[in-house]
């Protein structure tokens, strides 16, 4: 039997890396990529054949357009035609607030989050569509609860770029529906992952916001992925244009 084959971006670690090695466990084969850290992709991918399943890492800067294509043919020649995608890489600046917010920081936020989603669920519209094999077909994108909540304080310009993930999602999944293809949305809440020391700079967010969450405590990068790979799944198989909130009450 044919697996199906997902390329996550971003894969290498949080949300990324716990669903490539979450889908390796449910017989997907894997394409990992990553823009800078090949030791933790290899890791990722040593899970992932540990699961049973084929997988390879590769780099690729996701605001790239040029690396973007690449990155695609790559996963195509390595594992076969692409059944999944999941558009996760993503930043977040330094948080504070707009009016301390330095242009760069924005500008290179905007650049991965929205330009290079974009141009991520372009190129996966176009594999899955010339990948014509009947139901089955599924994009998720990574957006976020800032959306909804506006972040103010902390980062309003990461907001704003997954409001566009959300609008991004809604649309493609009109237009992407007649070809088969599902286009769903996971908006996580406040997650444990290293993306709060490495991209906002501050390492005790998660314990400062926690108890202002509802359910009082952070989710895991495992219980985002279990709904990335429900909404990559044939469970969900009459479920598009959604963007499913896994934010423990927020």
């Amino acid at each position: 039997m044919t697996r199906p084959v997902l390329l996550v971006t971003g894969g290498s670690r949080g949300i990324g890396a716990a669903t490539c090695i979450m889908a390796a466990g449910r017989g997907y084969d894997v394409a990992v990529n990553y823009q800078s850290n090949a030791k933790a992709a290899a890791g990722v991918v040593a899970a992932c054949e540990a699961a049973g399943a084929k997988a390879v890492a590769l780099q690729g800067d996701m605001a790239d357009a040029t690396d973007i294509t690449r990155v695609f043919a790559k996963a195509k020649a390595a594992l076969g035609p692409l059944t999944h995608v999941v558009n996760n890489a993503g930043i977040t600046g330094k948080s504070g607030p707009l009016a301390e917010a330095e242009i760069a920081v924005i500008c290179e936020c905007i650049d991965v989050n929205v330009t290079g989603a974009i141009l991520v669920a372009r190129e996966a519209a176009r594999a899955l569509i010339a990948n014509g094999g009947g139901e089955g077909r599924a994009i998720v994108n990574i957006s976020s609860v800032a959306a909804e909540l506006g972040s103010p304080g902390e980062y309003v310009w990461y907001a704003a770029s997954k409001g566009a993930v959300d609008s991004l999602t809604i649309g493609l999944a009109k237009e992407l529906a007649g070809h088969g293809i599902r286009v769903n949305a996971v908006a996580p809440g406040i997650t444990e992952t290293e993306i709060h020391a490495l991209s906002t700079g501050e390492a005790g967010r998660v314990a400062r916001l926690a108890p202002m969450i509802p359910m009082k405590r952070a989710g895991t990068a495992d219980e985002i992925a279990e709904a990335v790979l429900f909404l990559l799944s044939d469970a969900s198989r009459y479920t598009t244009g959604i963007i499913m909130k896994v934010a423990g009450g927020r």
